[in-house]
């Protein structure tokens, strides 16, 4: 139906219809103005004849008001695209929207013209309204339009920006790496693509743009960034995905303290310039060991106590059996937590949900002490913590009456897993971490350095990097036992999460050899797999290092998300798919001939049907 007043526009028309404003724009300055606005039909409220109609866009929301005589003759519906072209009057007293910035005007219609029909959407475009992962996912040109993940991208747009000029205010140079590359071990698998000139033969996605940035440190750059995409094959959870964005960064003649400080000032800017919060530098600095052994985890959350306590001095006192065996095993700890105000805080049955989760970890039990007013108290090992050795245990835990002591005996790192996974859940029982992402008291930022070097692969009986090969170890005669070494790998935690990591990188080639060496690669295999970069530290290589920064994850924490899916545009599911295209699918036999690749095995056909085994 069209009018004089109300039109459908027809293709190839002139854009009269073209916006003078958006929809986020309109103040009270502009009342009396003959304005057009463009966007999308939120709502609508037909009020005795006067259609009350919310047009949104990217910038905001705008009440719209048509009259009784155009309001008959109008046919739109929700997230219909609009332009309305009207007059900006005062929203009539007491109906002011003090939630929106327009929310002192609204606009009354004289012309409507209809861009764009819409079918029934499938769910409510609306931030309150909870639907289903899947259904968003497979709508999410419709789930992109709710405000709240128009913000998010928007923010994450910004972050990269400022990212960027503080990075080019230090002398860096952004540099892209190739995306079709070369398949190296690094961790996880490759994601693989045939080449259709080299029969037989395929490139590799990256898993990050690692020994690119080290050449172009021998190239002579100096310093690099790159907003980089990087792809792995791996299982997915709630902050994975199979392809990600790092903010990368390498620097020549360079030790960790010039690294450290050349990110910080990148956070600092950026911090400050998005979300106008100023951070404290330079940040903590803790090396693995003392990360354990303070908090159970290699990423530990600062923004609160419970540290672990070693009590290897006072298990003689206690005189508990089960604790002096421990220790006496090799490798063997016994360490608690003080949780303050346990005792009662944390009900008997949140005490069995902690000992399940001990188990879930591997541990064979819970032991828990609640200190009593005059020693003794309760708890299974209560009758060890009597007299002086209870007293002698509070003195080292800082503790008291009222509080709740948890203690795991046992191999170090299982006794470091499980006190740390203790450590959170009690925090968040007892609402210790603060909230919020608005203020810096919410961020605390720690460097994690000296990683060990290597580490036990059950699987295949063997050493395997714990970072990468490239990374140089603190000891570069390598002397002592090999599971001993550490490495010059350092990762940047924020509240307990793992933000990237980072190392001073190998630029001998003879000690890359022997690194090769210790990981079971032969000449041969390093040739073949890292000739090039071979070559490269032979001609001439600085001493460099480098970090790289999750964008997702650290877009997320500053939003306030546990997760990233809501800070990427088109994310994969966790089976790694993409519900919206429906990728992966199959392609046609003929496509896949013309990359020499047969199907192998059953699976879908282009067609729909079940492919044939291979060779049948």
């Amino acid at each position: 139906m069209t009018t004089d007043s109300t039109q459908t526009l027809a293709t190839g028309s002139r854009a009269s219809w073209r916006r003078t404003h958006t929809c986020g724009e309109l103040r009270s300055s502009h009342i009396g103005s003959t304005v057009t606005l463009n966007g999308w039909v939120a709502g609508r409220r037909d009020h005795g004849g006067i259609y009350f109609v919310d047009l949104r866009d990217r910038y905001g929301m705008t009440q719209v008001t048509l009259a009784t005589e155009l309001s008959d003759r109008t046919q739109f519906s929700t997230e219909w695209v609009v332009a309305i072209t009207g007059e900006v009057v005062a929203r009539e007293s007491g109906n002011a929207n003090a939630e929106l910035p327009t929310g002192e005007v609204e606009v009354r219609v004289k012309e409507l013209v209809v861009l764009s029909q819409a079918t029934v959407p499938p769910f409510e475009v609306d931030d309150g309204i909870e639907t289903a992962v899947e259904i968003r996912l497979r709508h999410r040109h419709v789930d992109l339009r709710r405000p709240e993940m128009t913000r998010n991208l928007i923010h994450r747009s910004r972050f990269i920006g400022a990212m960027r000029r503080a990075f080019e205010a230090q002398d860096f140079v952004e540099v892209e790496t190739p995306i079709l590359t070369k398949a190296t071990p690094e961790g996880a698998r490759d994601y693989l693509v045939p080449s259709r000139v080299h029969p037989g033969e395929f490139y590799a996605l990256p898993q990050s743009p690692q020994i690119f940035k080290q050449i172009l440190m021998v190239s002579g750059l100096d310093r690099y960034f790159q907003v980089a995409r990087c792809f792995r094959d791996e299982d997915l959870r709630a902050d994975r995905q199979p392809e990600f964005t790092q903010l990368d960064m390498e620097m020549s003649f360079v030790a960790e303290d010039d690294v450290f400080e050349a990110w910080e000032k990148v956070m600092a800017s950026v911090f400050d310039e998005v979300m106008g919060i100023q951070l404290a530098t330079p940040f903590a600095r803790l090396t693995w060991r003392e990360a354990m052994d303070r908090f159970g985890s290699d990423k530990p959350d600062l923004r609160y106590g419970l540290e672990l306590v070693d009590l290897a001095q006072w298990v003689p006192l206690s005189g508990f059996k089960v604790f002096e065996g421990a220790l006496a095993e090799k490798n063997g700890r016994v360490m608690a937590i003080c949780v303050p105000g346990g005792g009662s805080a944390i009900s008997r049955g949140q005490m069995k949900t902690l000992e399940s989760r001990a188990k879930e970890l591997g541990a064979q039990g819970l032991a828990w002490w609640k200190p009593g007013e005059s020693g003794g108290g309760a708890g299974p090992v209560a009758r060890f913590c009597e007299g002086d050795s209870g007293a002698d245990l509070l003195a080292r835990l800082g503790g008291g009456e009222g509080d709740l002591v948890l203690f795991c005996a046992g191999e170090q790192r299982l006794v470091w897993k499980v006190l740390g996974a203790l450590r959170t859940d009690c925090a968040r029982r007892l609402e210790l971490i603060p909230k919020g992402h608005t203020a810096a008291e919410h961020y605390c930022f720690a460097w994690v350095v000296d990683f060990p070097m290597y580490e036990w692969d059950e699987e295949t009986g063997a050493f395997m990097s714990a970072h990468h090969p490239f990374t140089a170890p603190v000891d570069p005669t390598l002397a002592g036992d090999q599971g001993e070494l550490m490495s010059r790998a350092y990762d940047l935690v924020l509240n307990g999460w793992e933000l990237g990591s980072g190392s001073i990188r190998i630029h001998d080639q003879k000690l890359q050899a022997r690194i090769f060496d210790q990981l079971g690669i032969s000449p041969q295999e390093a040739r073949a797999k890292f000739g090039f970069l071979l070559d490269a530290l032979g001609s001439g290589a600085p001493p460099h290092g480098g970090f790289a920064m999750g964008l997702d994850r650290v877009v997320a924490l500053t939003l306030g998300l546990e997760g990233i899916r809501d800070v990427i545009a088109f994310p994969k599911t966790t089976s790694a798919t993409d519900l919206m295209c429906g990728a992966p699918s199959p392609v046609p036999d003929r496509q896949l001939a013309e990359v020499h690749v047969a199907r192998a095995g059953r699976g879908r056909t282009a067609e729909g049907g079940a492919a044939s085994p291979a060779g049948a």
